[in-house]
């Protein structure tokens, strides 16, 4: 599950903590943390407001692409 590195890495670059990025997505604090940990998958939807967030393409989230180049 790369996507769960990748998701703890950008938020910790960002200097964000859980609670805001959760607010960002609408979720609370601990739904968010089950994201990062696994034990829930991530919905499309807050794929895609991660990508829009950091601003990178959803590949490199999902690990599919180092490149963080939106295409």
């Amino acid at each position: 599950m790369d996507y769960i590195k990748r998701m703890r890495d950008l938020r910790e670059d960002n200097d964000k903590t859980q609670q805001e990025i959760a607010e960002i997505l609408n979720t609370s604090q601990t739904m968010y943390a089950r994201y990062e940990r696994g034990a829930n998958e991530l919905p499309i939807h807050h794929l895609i407001a991660l990508a829009n967030y950091y601003n990178v393409s959803t590949d490199y989230l999902l690990g599919r692409t180092d490149n963080t180049n939106i295409l």
